[in-house]
């Protein structure tokens, strides 16, 4: 099995029909292709919500530095927008405060697209939900 985007999960051992083992060694192995199979399931599931996070931050990297201005602004980039952090589906951006609105319609353009690039014209949504803090610590 593999994500959506090719990563292969690896593959199991299956000794569940080997005849040459004792019983209680098939039934083990049957027990392990079970969780084995739970596993790939998951890692197909996960992984490609993985690499739709990182369609969703590559889109929106491109985005925060088009509202900084682009290459031709002369501003460091502690005076644009740009992503800080991320864990899982999570992202952090720092923001001019006048641009915080801005970016928060980039967080779901950028999330809109990264679902088209992966999943074209599927009706899939990509439901983002937003806090606008002066801190992390307030955000909910």
């Amino acid at each position: 099995m593999s994500t959506w985007l090719g990563r292969s999960s690896p593959p199991g051992r299956d000794a569940a029909y080997d005849e040459t083992v004792s019983e209680a060694e098939r039934a083990r192995a049957r027990s392990d292709g079970r969780a084995w199979g739970r596993f790939t399931r998951n890692f197909v599931v996960q992984g490609t919500a993985a690499e739709w996070a990182l369609c969703w931050m590559g889109a929106l990297r491109r985005m925060l530095w088009q509202l900084g201005g682009g290459d031709t602004a002369s501003v460091p980039l502690t005076a644009r927008p740009h992503l800080v952090f991320f864990l899982h589906d999570e992202l952090i951006v720092h923001t001019p405060e006048d641009l915080a609105d801005a970016v928060a319609d980039a967080m779901r353009a950028a999330a809109a697209e990264a679902g088209r690039i992966l999943f074209g014209q599927a009706p899939v949504e990509f439901p983002v939900t937003i806090a606008i803090v002066d801190s992390y610590a307030d955000a909910k």
